[in-house]
């Protein structure tokens, strides 16, 4: 929770002064008892902040205009008290630009039936004022959430819930730096992209940083903190007592691994980077093993700890991926379950339960492991560099999770999302790797043929934890396509909807 202790959500509650001043002072009182309600339900981890009743247009523009100026405010819960008129509402949500969500709520949960009159019904009014406000901001085209129910119920407090979590996850990303430490991996088509229209729509900045930039933090690493680095491996991991040897090839393996890690966690911190990509023709010093200047092997292992961190990655210089893993940790935080990038590596063909194998050369976080992972040192014959080095081996949760991709589509980005269900693999003997199996949702025939349908990426950002309206709440909140694979889906279904969506995006494009 820890992660979204510097943001705060302003609560905004709409009425007007045709009842008089005494109305206003119940309207803010029961405003006061609401958000207090909602903070301390435990359901919500972000605080939020009572921002008074907006009575006028005036008061509404001062508003929205202090929130797209305040780092702390990730976004706007609206809720119309009584009947507000929405024209008064238009300058001021013309100007903001923090997320919206539109809480269509009560004060009162049931109806006082046998006192209610006159006076409470013209005081408790959200049953018409948010269709009035929630007509403007469809008159405006404002992308929004929309959450109906009663404040004191869990249902709609989760709800807040998710779009609090996104929302978060969205300022996080507006800041958000990507390193590549090398380009991407050679005529690869889907890591590519627009990284100006990315800025422009997702909020992040991607920077390219050669090897000969990184050997002068890797040169500054003190032999004695990687001792105490490696000295953690073994306190961490699972392990052969073999590899504690010091002068034996394993020993040297972890201990270049470690100065790996330490070197991109000082280039990291250095230039204030969020995430990072990596590519396996890069590393540094063609004579590594000679001069011992630069990485002997892809940093995996580091990669592995650092993703479980919270940092950012993406293989093959796959820049989308290492901020949309950002992201997902971002939103993940305090739910506990898991994360991962992951690769869509070999296929299963077995009837009802076919399934796609998801791994990487070394580089998937230990946070979706099923148990505690092992440190191993085996040999890597990729890249400028074949050699030995080392991982974190373990095999993946059972359960249903979430994966998801951002892919640039030329006039647009796409999120691809599917369902899937992490199953228990057999055992690699001779493919000591972390890994995951799943058959992606409704199966393996249909999940596996939209998501090529939709253009989506052999990379992918992997949660237990999330679940779709997260990444609709995303979506929304960038303006951006989403597509969702899921129980229901059929492919000529899926089919008629990307047709369906790409002529809105050509009108929505010509139009604008």
């Amino acid at each position: 929770m820890k992660a979204f202790d510097n943001y705060e959500i302003w609560w905004v509650t709409g009425a007007q002064l045709l009842y008089g001043g005494d109305a206003v002072v119940s309207v803010d009182g029961h405003s006061k008892e609401m958000v207090k309600g909602l903070n301390d339900c435990g359901n919500i981890p972000v605080k939020i902040v009572y921002k008074g009743t907006a009575n006028s247009s005036k008061e509404v523009e001062h508003i929205m205009k202090a929130a797209n100026n305040d780092d702390k405010c990730i976004g706007i819960i609206t809720w119309m008290h009584t009947f507000s008129p929405a024209k008064m509402w238009i300058h001021g949500l013309q100007q903001l630009k923090k997320p919206l969500l539109h809480f269509h709520t009560q004060y009162n949960k049931e109806i006082p039936w046998d006192t209610m009159d006159m006076d409470f019904m013209n005081l408790n009014q959200s049953a018409h004022g948010d269709r009035e406000f929630g007509h403007i901001c469809a008159r405006l085209r404002l992308p929004r959430k929309v959450v109906v129910g009663h404040w004191q119920d869990e249902k709609a407090q989760l709800k807040i819930a998710v779009w609090a979590r996104v929302s978060a996850a969205w300022a996080d990303s507006q800041d958000m730096l990507i390193l590549r430490f090398g380009d991407q991996m050679n005529n690869v088509a889907v890591t590519d992209g627009d990284k100006v229209a990315a800025e422009q729509v997702l909020g992040y900045h991607v920077d390219y940083m050669p090897f000969s930039d990184v050997l002068p933090y890797f040169d500054a690493i003190k032999d004695a903190d990687v001792d105490a680095l490696v000295a953690e491996y073994f306190r961490l991991y699972e392990h052969d007592a073999g590899l504690e040897e010091k002068g034996t090839e394993g020993y040297k393996k972890i201990w270049n691994s470690a100065k790996a890690e330490l070197t991109l966690r000082a280039v990291l911190k250095a230039k204030g980077a969020k995430g990072y990509t990596t590519n396996f023709d890069d590393l540094g010093d063609a004579n590594v093993e000679e001069t011992g200047h630069g990485f002997d092997q892809i940093p995996g292992l580091a990669s592995q700890r650092l993703m479980a961190e919270g940092y950012g990655f993406g293989a093959e210089g796959d820049w989308k991926s290492a901020a949309l893993y950002r992201t997902v940790w971002f939103m993940t935080q305090g739910m506990g379950t898991g994360c991962s990038f992951l690769e869509d590596y070999t296929l299963n063909f077995d009837g009802d339960n076919s399934s796609i194998l998801q791994a990487h050369m070394l580089e998937i976080c230990p946070l979706i492991a099923a148990k505690k992972p092992r440190l191993e040192v085996h040999f890597l014959g990729i890249g400028i560099r074949k050699s030995q080095t080392a991982r974190l081996v373990f095999t993946s949760k059972e359960g249903p999770g979430i994966t998801a991709t951002i892919v640039d589509m030329g006039n647009r980005f796409r999120l691809i999302v599917n369902d899937v269900n992490c199953i228990k693999p057999k055992p690699l003997p001779k493919l000591p790797v972390a890994s995951a199996l799943w058959i992606p949702l409704p199966n393996f025939e249909v999940g596996a043929g939209a998501w090529i349908l939709a253009g989506g990426t052999h990379h992918s950002c992997f949660s237990y934890d999330l679940t779709p309206e997260f990444w609709e709440d995303y979506a929304e909140i960038a303006g951006i396509e989403m597509v969702h694979i899921n129980k229901d889906t059929t492919i000529s279904n899926f089919k008629q909807q990307l047709r369906n969506n790409e002529i809105y995006y050509m009108l929505n494009k010509s139009l604008t």
